[in-house]
């Protein structure tokens, strides 16, 4: 149960690009401070620059911007050896400052985990084992082999798009849907929106073929009660030599409300 549980923690720290390795941080787009390098390739170049502006400008529109974040979320984990136990997780998130994630074992409803993790360090309370562990932001990399940094987690856990590339090579619109495609050091990236822009579905390749990595992310279940478009449903699929299959289903949720975090270590809890 211990391992299923943490799982979360995983996909927190952006798990499911763990199979696409890299030495150097990647920035993490939408942010309003992002630029995008715009290259066209195979199309009428004035008219295609114009509609790769346009898509990204309403792309960039559709960012949510937040004050706190507040979520329950209902976790679904699914590997070669079949599905696993489900997970409730409840997160609060305090913008740029805090991510906090207690993590219920749903078939006991007791608590399990309890995450904190700021733009420096990350705290893991097992309550199950009694023990803590203390570690850097760095220690997120390590285990999820992949660079990243707090805002992106904000981004992931909000359905924000992240790690898109610098450079668009491709644009197409079919009757329904637009693709749009860009080529990192590291990544092929593949976003598929509607018509309006909207994010449906977020494909990353890594550029060594060799490797055969592959991650997905499905965005669905769309909602806007408050003026923030925001997705109720996420699936996540990373495969190599074997399958990971995640499901976010997320319960509740509220924006912009006032949030506390609270954070106890017992002084008997063993340190790890």
């Amino acid at each position: 149960m211990k391992n299923k549980i943490l799982v979360f923690l995983i996909i927190v720290a952006g798990i499911f690009f763990a199979s696409c390795r890299s030495t150097k941080k990647i920035q993490t787009a939408m942010s309003k401070k992002d630029t995008t390098a715009i290259v066209v390739t195979n199309q009428s170049a004035a008219d295609s620059v114009l509609l790769i502006k346009k898509t990204i400008d309403t792309l960039k529109s559709k960012y949510i911007d937040f004050k706190t974040f507040a979520a329950k979320v209902k976790v679904e984990y699914e590997d070669s050896k079949g599905k696993q136990p489900n997970v409730t997780a409840y997160v609060h998130i305090i913008k740029d400052s805090v991510v906090w994630v207690s993590m219920y074992a749903t078939i006991f409803n007791i608590e399990a985990f309890r995450i904190l993790i700021n733009k420096d360090s990350v705290f893991l309370v097992d309550k199950i084992n009694k023990e803590v562990q203390l570690r850097s932001l760095d220690y997120l990399q390590e285990i999820t082999q992949l660079p990243f940094d707090f805002e992106t987690l904000q981004d992931l856990l909000v359905g924000n798009p992240v790690f898109m590339h610098d450079s668009v090579v491709s644009y197409r619109k079919t009757e329904d849907r637009i693709l749009l495609a860009s080529a990192g050091k590291f990544f092929k990236h593949l976003l598929t929106l509607d018509n309006n822009g909207t994010l449906l579905h977020s494909k990353l390749d890594d550029i060594d073929i060799t490797k055969n990595r592959t991650a997905d992310i499905t965005y669905d279940d769309y909602e806007n009660k408050t003026g923030v478009n925001f997705s109720t449903f996420r699936e996540i699929t990373v495969s190599e030599k074997n399958r990971l299959d995640i499901r976010l289903n997320y319960k509740q949720y509220e924006f912009n409300k006032d949030l506390s975090v609270s954070f106890n270590i017992p002084k008997s809890y063993k340190r790890k």
